[in-house]
């Protein structure tokens, strides 16, 4: 399971920052929301809340599996 969470980690915060990239270079300078950044906008919170259970899953893995993260 520590891998399957750390695959889903790796590949949320890889289109956090997709999105995040895309969220900046589509912004106007006025502020004014658009459809298109109030979609960027949820499906980064969607990727936020992807990436915090995931990391958590990780360490917790880590830490069931083995008893110390150093082992």
């Amino acid at each position: 399971m520590q891998k399957i969470a750390t695959k889903i980690f790796i590949g949320a915060s890889i289109a956090f920052g997709i999105i995040g990239i895309i969220m900046a270079v589509t912004g106007g300078l006025d502020g004014e929301q658009t459809v298109l950044s109030e979609v960027l906008a949820r499906l980064l919170q969607v990727t936020v809340f992807i990436i915090l259970p995931s990391f958590a899953l990780s360490i917790a893995g880590k830490y069931l599996k083995n008893g110390s993260p150093t082992n």
